[in-house]
């Protein structure tokens, strides 16, 4: 039957069948009609006697003239009305056609630069532009283009602050990765605290002074950080920074403790931290609210007095040992 070899012609080469169709019969305006052009109509009359719109009939025209520029089918001229070809596989297809619209388009002129850039080809690219749920399938199916999607969403927002803010926003919202986030920055610190030490060869104390590592310190933060520097991308590195981090920090307070000079200092920077912690406190309290609004409790007065006394014993020992030095 006719029904039934054309349906296999269509089921084997989808769109193909009628793009043939068009590029046989179909010459556009403006091209003279010279040769097999002469037994060729126009889009538009094409159109007319499809019952379809010149624009359909130009998507099909425009994706065999790709496809014929990439030498899978022939050029336009070779074609006769009316003579069957041997014809690409379906698959291709949507190759070829997906881009009628959005190659020409400023946006589609970007993805196809990008696609370039890349070496594939731009009509892989727009397709999969015009088909966001077959990508977004394909994310969530298939951990390998979920890698890939991240990579590219990183590049791209490190120069589209909307996406960045758009990103924090719902990492921000969703409390597994906001925790995720939080636990990541805190081993990027651990690890940065470690680095700090083997490229700048400086320690930080507990108190926040800056010093010289010690060698002993330094080779071990080196060696904590080679570690680290080995871990593969799919590896967790927040317990490997962990301990990389308590086992230096633990040498830095013994280290600390063991070398009189800098015990001394860091006592003493440790105490004019807390100081400054209590005055700027202090200084922040509001009396002329408390008088005005009239919020005073016998309590706040007991704490103040307390203060004011353990102010006084806390001046009395340093004016005594300023004494005796």
């Amino acid at each position: 039957m006719r029904d039934a070899r054309e349906f296999g012609v269509y089921a084997r080469t989808g769109g193909w069948a009628f793009a043939l169709k068009v590029a046989r019969s179909v010459r556009p305006g403006g091209q003279p009609a010279e040769g097999t052009a002469r037994t060729k109509v126009s889009a538009k009359a094409f159109a007319e006697l499809a019952g379809c719109s010149p624009e359909r009939v130009m998507r099909y025209y425009r994706a065999w003239d790709m496809a014929a520029d990439d030498g899978l089918v022939p050029q336009f001229e070779v074609l006769v009305p009316g003579e069957d070809i041997e014809l690409p596989d379906a698959d291709v297809w949507l190759s070829y056609y997906a881009s009628r619209n959005s190659a020409s388009s400023v946006r589609g002129q970007a993805i196809s630069a990008a696609a370039e850039a890349e070496g594939i080809r731009p009509t892989k690219a727009l397709e999969v532009a015009e088909n966001p749920t077959a990508l977004r399938a394909a994310i969530l199916a298939d951990p390998g283009t979920a890698q890939a999607a991240r990579g590219a969403l990183l590049d791209r927002m490190k120069e589209d602050p909307a996406l960045q803010t758009e990103m924090a926003r719902a990492i921000a919202r969703t409390d597994d990765l906001k925790k995720a986030v939080a636990n990541e920055a805190k081993a990027a610190d651990r690890i940065g605290y470690v680095r700090q030490i083997v490229e700048k060869g400086q320690i930080k104390t507990p108190a926040g002074q800056t010093v010289e590592a010690p060698a002993g310190i330094r080779a071990e933060a080196e060696r904590h950080l080679s570690l680290l520097d080995e871990l593969d991308d799919s590896e967790e590195a927040g317990e490997w920074a962990g301990e990389a981090y308590d086992t230096v920090k633990n040498l830095v307070a013994k280290a600390v403790e063991e070398d009189p000079a800098l015990r001394v200092q860091e006592r003493r920077t440790k105490f004019y931290n807390s100081l400054q912690k209590a005055t700027k406190v202090f200084e922040e309290l509001t009396l002329d609210e408390v008088m005005e609004e009239d919020i005073y409790e016998a309590d706040m007065l007991q704490r103040l007095e307390a203060l004011q006394e353990a102010i006084g014993t806390c001046i009395s020992a340093l004016r005594k040992a300023t004494t005796a030095s």
